[in-house]
């Protein structure tokens, strides 16, 4: 399935949460992301138990706070809008601090900020708990499509090397006095772009025909090894189950 080769968002810890199957942790993180997003956007303290639930992951997975609240900052675009909703909206408004607000827009503001940060903090989670290679594995076993887990597969494999590759004609074009500075100079940007696609898909082709010549015929060998276990699935289904009952009894309160 490709080189073990860890992703920047991975902490290599050993946890009981690291321990567990890719496949059942993809699962749990799924079905947790849909009961938070089905949250009716007033169940306030439904969020706060989502948010209990993610800190007890945090600590079973041993990830320091502060490297998970450093990696959270990606949804900064979002909290940016959600806190330009309650002054563009309509409707109803009141006023705070000499402010005139939308109660809709303080609403939707709420359910991007909440739903948005726990959504982001599972997923990071997910990645900090599980190496990019066992994350493909995991969708493998999971069914997912080839066409997706192969592409996934050969991008993780070469990313290293075309950024290795950019970063060498970065130097070549340096050393012929090329100043990113100037406009008139982006040309010869463009031009190394494009040598790079070049340079990629004859990559590709090659190694394509290297696989068809080992006997390649449109799907990669299933992993080997186990599968996750029963006690697996039940361990991981903690966090859904336990997300749906908040949810129901915020729902039914």
């Amino acid at each position: 399935m490709g080189a073990g080769h860890a992703h920047p968002l991975h902490l290599d810890h050993d946890s009981r949460v690291h321990r567990l199957p890719a496949e059942v942790k993809i699962v749990a993180t799924l079905l947790f992301t849909i009961v938070v997003v089905v949250t009716p956007r007033e169940k306030f303290l439904a969020f706060a138990g989502y948010l209990v639930l993610l800190v007890g992951v945090l600590v079973l997975a041993k990830v320091p706070p502060l490297w998970l609240a450093k990696r959270a900052t990606i949804e900064l675009p979002f909290v940016l809008l959600a806190i330009a909703l309650p002054f563009a909206g309509h409707g109803e408004r009141t006023e705070w601090l000499g402010m005139s607000l939308s109660i809709d827009g303080l609403h939707g503001a709420w359910n991007i900020l909440a739903k948005g940060t726990l959504g982001v903090l599972a997923s990071l989670l997910l990645a900090a708990t599980t190496t990019a290679r066992d994350l493909l594995l995991g969708l493998d076993r999971l069914r997912c499509p080839q066409v997706f887990t192969q592409i996934a597969t050969f991008m993780l494999r070469y990313l290293d090397i075309l950024a290795d590759d950019a970063r060498r004609m970065r130097v070549a074009r340096l050393s012929r006095g090329y100043d990113p500075r100037f406009l008139w100079q982006v040309k010869a940007f463009a031009v190394g772009v494009g040598a790079l696609f070049i340079r990629s898909y004859e990559r590709g082709e090659r190694v394509y025909l290297a696989m068809v010549a080992r006997g390649y015929n449109g799907r990669l060998p299933r992993p080997e090894g186990p599968g996750a276990t029963t006690f697996d699935w039940a361990r991981s289904a903690a966090l859904p189950l336990a997300a749906a009952a908040i949810a129901l009894v915020a729902v039914l309160a």
